[in-house]
């Protein structure tokens, strides 16, 4: 059984961390007082849904 639990927190940690680094990236920016571009903040929503999606899926 802790095999399994061990095997499923490694599954959800990777699309957690690369949502925090995302996150964290354009709130680096912003705290510098740079504009992220608007690709970057087009993008910032859908990462957020699919990141959601993903945990309602499973």
């Amino acid at each position: 059984m802790h095999t399994a639990d061990a095997l499923v927190a490694d599954v959800m940690q990777k699309p957690a961390a690369t949502f925090d680094d995302h996150k964290q990236e354009l709130e680096g920016q912003w705290s510098r007082g740079e504009q992220a571009n608007t690709e970057d903040l087009s993008l910032a929503p859908r990462h957020y849904r699919s990141f959601f999606n993903r945990l309602l899926v499973t």
